[in-house]
């Protein structure tokens, strides 16, 4: 993928699954939403295995296990191994390991997740800032993680002890709607010593050179439903990517995206991955996709046609993204997204 300024949505005339060989998958708010599985997600999976693809699952989430994750993914239909997961807070751990020696102590703010990928180091996960830690490690540790250990946390770090973050995710999906992630807990730590953390989740590099290698993909391809990480990572590693919008992201914040944001696929769900992807053209001085043609008028985005509801978007994205050029676009897209009952 090259680094110049996207100004829309690509094409591609194969699958996907068939285009690039390896999908590397957040899970939650594209394979699952508190806990259940999204719409689609299992049979799109299976018929993407089926046909050659190979599937790993690629999450800023450091509070459960490759193994627990794999269990679950297998109980929802899709049937995966341990290998298959890759953690931010494996990829912390590793960050980790190349700054500490070997057998080093770290505080753990978080969940099992990260304990058993730092003693994959070969690191010792402690508990209290009097244990001697040589680094502090924070990543995400569910609804009922105790206050205190923000406290910890900070008592460490305010020693000088290095603080790493597996990930600064400020909010996640839930079943219930969107619940505040590691990154407001790493707000907490921030605010109280003034300090920053090294982080290795995406949209960073370490996140990136984990998956890689641990999965080995050729030609992978980002398969995410957050611009912020999952897209700025693929933007950041240099591969492409596919937004679906089963989870944060909507209209609005997809067509203000700036260059890093910006997705090389949009699709509605994992079904994306099985089919082409239609071209976005320039047409009557804006551009085409489908039934669909977009423009810039004035200070807002016009939208003429009609079809299938993604087409629009996908047109509205080529007209919005060449008007922001390398930063944001501030058009008015309200009444478009209307249109489309986006």
């Amino acid at each position: 993928m090259s680094q110049s300024v996207r100004t829309r949505p690509e094409g591609s005339g194969q699958a996907l699954s068939e285009a690039y060989d390896t999908a590397l998958l957040d899970l939650d708010g594209v394979v699952y939403a508190g806990g259940n599985a999204i719409v689609h997600a299992v049979e799109s999976l299976a018929t993407a295995r089926a046909g050659g693809m190979h599937l790993a699952y690629v999450t800023n989430n450091a509070l459960r296990t490759p193994d627990t994750v794999a269990e679950h993914l297998t109980e929802l239909g899709i049937p995966t191994g341990a290998d298959d997961v890759i953690t931010s807070a494996q990829a912390v751990a590793r960050l980790i390991s190349e700054q500490v020696p070997a057998g080093a102590r770290v505080l753990v703010i978080g969940g099992e997740g990260l304990r058993v990928a730092l003693r994959e180091r070969g690191l010792v996960p402690v508990e209290s800032a009097d244990d001697d830690p040589a680094a502090v490690v924070q990543g995400f540790g569910g609804p009922d993680l105790p206050w205190g250990r923000f406290a910890e946390a900070s008592y460490a770090v305010a020693r000088g002890v290095p603080w790493f973050a597996s990930n600064t995710d400020l909010t996640i999906p839930s079943g219930r709607g969107i619940a505040p992630g590691n990154g407001a807990a790493v707000e907490v730590v921030r605010i109280a010593t003034g300090a920053e953390p090294q982080v290795a989740g995406k949209p960073l590099p370490p996140m990136h050179r984990e998956t890689i290698l641990r999965t080995g993909a050729v030609r992978p391809l980002v398969v995410g439903d957050r611009l912020d990480t999952d897209i700025e990572g693929a933007f950041n590693g240099e591969v492409d990517s596919l937004l679906v919008l089963t989870g944060v992201t909507d209209g609005p914040q997809l067509l203000a995206a700036p260059p890093q944001h910006r997705p090389t696929y949009v699709d509605a769900d994992l079904r994306g991955l099985l089919t082409g992807q239609p071209e976005v053209v320039e047409a009557d001085g804006g551009f085409r996709c489908g039934g669909w043609t977009a423009t810039a008028s004035g200070e807002r985005l016009e939208l003429d046609g009609d079809g299938e509801a993604l087409d629009g978007l996908r047109a509205l994205c080529g007209a919005a993204w060449t008007a922001a050029g390398d930063g944001t676009c501030e058009l008015d897209g309200g009444k478009a997204l209307a249109r489309l009952g986006l």
